[in-house]
C-alpha cells in the first residue's frame, strides 16, 4: 500500500524586498509527496530558495499516475512539469526553476547515517524522505535546510532529529479571527434610517451609515437603533441597503436573522456561488436543501454531494458489500435532511409526492462528490456539504465548471474536519471565504446559533 499522501500547501519563505539570496541565504526546502499531491505547483512558490526532491518521492508519485482523482491530476501535473526542466542537472546540483527562482533537483538516496538509523532504523518511504532532508542539513551546515510535509508525525519526527520542519502553507488562510463572516450589526442614532427600510422601495442609500467604504457586496445587516431594528444586505450595484424579510422555503422557516440572510443568499439567483459555515446542528444543509426545493424551477437539477473521506484513511475498497453499502454512511445525513423537509408536508400533499418523483426522474441526485465528476454542470443547483473536507484546488476544479445558470453552494464546519492532511486554516472552504470576500457574484454567511434542540446545543457549546 502507499503510503497515506493527500493534501497541502507550501508555506512562501519571501526574502527581503530589494534584495536577492545569496547562496548561502538560499534555504533549502525537501518536499514531501503529500505537499505534491495537495498542489502541483507547488514548485513555483518558494521564490529563490532551492528546492530538492528525494528519490522516494518520485517512487510514490509513481503510484498516483493513473486515475481520475486530484491526486492523480496533481501526480501527473508535477511529473510533467519536472519533465520539462529535465536533465543530468536534475540529479547534479539542479535545475533553475525560472526566473528569479531558486534550483530543482532530485536527491538519490544516500548511505544510512549512524546518528539517523539509531532512532528510525527501518527504510519506510518517510524515513528515506526524512534521511535525506537530514543528511543535507549535514552536508550544508550554512544553509537552512526544512522539511515541508503536511504529515504531523513526519514533522514531528524531524524536530526529534534537529531538523526543521513546517507545514505547506502558501494558501493557508493567515487568521481565522478575522475571516469574513458575511454578517454584521450596524448601530445608528437616527431611528429614521430604520424607518426607510420599512417603507417603499424598502431601501436606504449605503452613504447615509457610517464606514459605508468597507461594505461588502451581498454583505448583511443587522440595522439598530434602540428597540427598532430591520434586516439589510448590501447591493454594490446600487450602492444601496434592501430590506431582508424572513420567508419560507418548501416548509423551512429561518429561526432567526443569521438564517434569514442564509436563505435569502441561497434563493438569489443573482448570487451564484455561496458559502455557509456553522456549528452542527445550525441548519446549513438544510436551509440549502430548502432553497433548492423552492427555487427547483429556475434549474434543470438539484445536486446534492458530500466527498467521501473514509474511515481511518482507507479507500471503500476495503469496506464490506457493494457499492451502495459502502456509501450509504456518508450520504445518510444528507438524506436525513431531505426527510425532515418532506416530513412538513403530509404523504397526500403534492410538495411530499413531488419530492419523491424527483428522486425517481433524477431531477434531485444526492450523491458522493467524486461521481459528479465529468457530469456537465449547466443550470444546476449544486449543494456541496462538508465541504471543509476538501482541499483549496478541488473546491476551484468544481467552481471552475460551473456552465451557465448553475449556482455552487459550499457548507460545512471549518472547525470539524475529517481530512488528515487539512486544518481550520488550510482546508478549501476557509480558503474559498478568504478569496471570494468582496466579489459581486458572491455572498456568505456564518450560522452560530445551533436550532436542532437545546440538548444539540449544549452538547455543541460544552462537550
Amino acid at each position: 500500500m502507499p503510503r497515506k499522501t493527500p493534501a497541502k500547501t507550501a508555506r512562501k519563505t519571501p526574502s527581503k524586498k530589494g534584495t536577492k539570496s545569496t547562496g548561502t541565504s538560499r534555504k533549502i526546502f525537501v518536499i514531501d509527496t503529500n505537499v505534491i499531491l495537495h498542489d502541483s505547483s507547488c514548485m513555483l512558490k518558494f521564490e529563490e530558495n532551492d528546492i530538492v526532491i528525494p528519490i522516494a518521492v518520485l517512487e510514490e508519485l509513481d503510484q498516483f499516475k493513473k486515475g481520475n482523482e486530484t491526486l492523480n491530476y496533481h501526480a501527473r501535473e508535477f511529473v510533467r512539469s519536472l519533465d520539462t526542466l529535465s536533465g543530468d542537472k536534475l540529479f547534479n546540483g539542479g535545475v533553475k526553476i525560472g526566473p528569479h527562482m531558486g534550483n530543482i533537483s532530485i536527491r538519490l538516496d544516500k548511505e544510512l547515517d549512524t546518528d539517523f538509523a539509531r532512532s528510525f532504523p527501518s527504510q519506510t518511504p518517510d524515513h528515506r524522505i526524512l534521511h535525506s532532508a537530514f543528511a543535507l542539513s549535514r552536508e550544508f551546515p550554512a544553509k537552512q535546510v526544512i522539511l515541508v510535509t503536511k504529515d504531523v508525525n513526519l514533522r514531528m519526527k524531524a524536530k526529534g532529529v534537529g531538523l526543521m520542519s513546517q507545514d505547506y502553507a502558501s494558501d493557508m488562510v493567515k487568521d481565522l479571527d478575522t475571516l469574513y463572516t458575511g454578517r454584521r450589526t450596524l448601530e445608528v442614532v437616527d431611528d429614521t434610517l430604520i424607518d426607510t427600510l420599512y417603507q417603499m422601495p424598502f431601501e436606504l442609500p449605503a452613504d447615509q451609515l457610517d464606514d459605508a467604504e468597507s461594505f461588502r457586496p451581498n454583505e448583511y445587516f443587522i440595522v439598530r437603533c434602540g428597540k427598532k431594528s430591520a434586516l439589510a444586505t448590501y447591493d454594490a450595484q446600487t450602492e444601496m441597503l434592501r430590506r431582508v424579510d424572513k420567508f419560507q422555503a418548501y416548509g423551512i422557516t429561518p429561526r432567526n436573522s443569521e438564517q434569514t440572510f442564509a436563505l435569502q443568499a441561497l434563493t438569489d439567483p443573482n448570487i451564484p456561488l455561496v458559502s455557509m459555515t456553522g456549528k452542527a446542528g445550525t441548519g446549513k444543509t438544510l436551509l440549502a436543501l430548502a432553497a433548492a426545493l423552492e427555487k427547483r424551477k429556475l434549474y434543470r437539477q438539484i445536486y446534492l454531494a458530500r466527498p467521501v473521506v473514509p474511515l481511518s484513511n482507507k479507500d471503500l475498497g476495503y469496506l464490506p458489500g457493494d457499492i451502495h453499502s459502502k456509501l450509504d454512511p456518508y450520504m445518510q445525513p444528507l438524506f436525513d435532511n431531505l426527510g425532515v423537509i418532506q416530513n412538513q408536508f403530509a404523504e397526500s400533499d403534492v410538495k411530499h409526492r413531488r419530492i419523491a418523483e424527483m428522486l425517481k426522474e433524477e431531477k434531485l441526485v444526492i450523491s458522493p462528490l467524486a461521481y459528479i465528476r465529468g457530469r456537465s454542470l449547466v443550470n444546476i443547483y449544486f449543494i456541496v456539504d462538508e465541504a471543509q473536507n476538501l482541499t483549496p484546488h478541488e473546491i476551484k476544479t468544481i467552481i471552475t465548471r460551473a456552465g451557465e445558470g448553475t449556482k455552487f453552494i459550499f457548507t460545512g464546519d471549518i472547525y470539524q474536519i475529517d481530512h488528515p492532511y487539512l486544518d481550520s486554516r488550510s482546508n478549501g472552504l476557509s480558503y474559498l471565504i478568504d478569496k471570494m470576500q468582496g466579489q459581486n457574484l458572491y455572498a456568505h454567511v456564518n450560522l452560530e446559533k445551533g436550532e436542532r434542540s437545546d440538548l444539540a446545543e449544549l452538547a455543541s457549546d460544552l462537550l
